[in-house]
């Protein structure tokens, strides 16, 4: 099973930050066994929405900066805290702000919000793997045009 935690993504601003909406609906999987009758979303799928929109933006910041593709792969997570308890209904809006970029990987804090309360921060260092595999790069440019919503004429 593949998650995708990011609904939207609403400010993006390459070699710099960016910021994604996820709206938590009951309707989540998740929800079955976490917990039955006190649905919680799980601090792990928080995490890995915040890691998806952060790697995205390190992947594009590689580009930018040095004209190399990789996938951003998460291997390490720096003064987590657990703030509040996510519940269906609730909007996360994810914050990442980029640290460092180089051609081995990257560093970036980042922030999950339910309306202006910490939910969740963080810092997380990724690897890059360099693969060549268009089907993969085709899905990413597919996935980031729906997250990205539709452009402006």
């Amino acid at each position: 099973m593949r998650f995708f935690l990011i609904d939207r993504i609403t400010r993006w601003e390459v070699g710099s930050s960016a910021e994604a909406i996820k709206n938590v609906a009951l309707s989540e999987d998740f929800f079955d066994d976490h917990f039955p009758r006190r649905p919680v979303m799980p601090g792990v799928l928080i995490l890995e929405g915040m890691a998806q929109l952060s790697g995205l933006l390190l992947e594009a910041s590689l580009v930018q900066k040095y004209g190399k593709s990789a996938k951003a792969v998460l291997t390490v997570l720096e003064r987590t805290k657990f703030r509040a308890l996510v519940k269906p209904g609730d909007s996360l809006i994810y914050r990442s702000e980029l640290l460092s970029v180089n051609e081995v990987g990257g560093k970036v804090r980042v922030i999950a919000f339910r309306e202006e309360s910490q939910v969740t921060s963080t810092e997380m260092v990724f690897a890059f793997k360099y693969v060549d595999d268009p089907k993969l790069d085709d899905k990413r440019r597919h996935l980031m045009e729906i997250w990205m919503g539709p452009k402006s004429s």
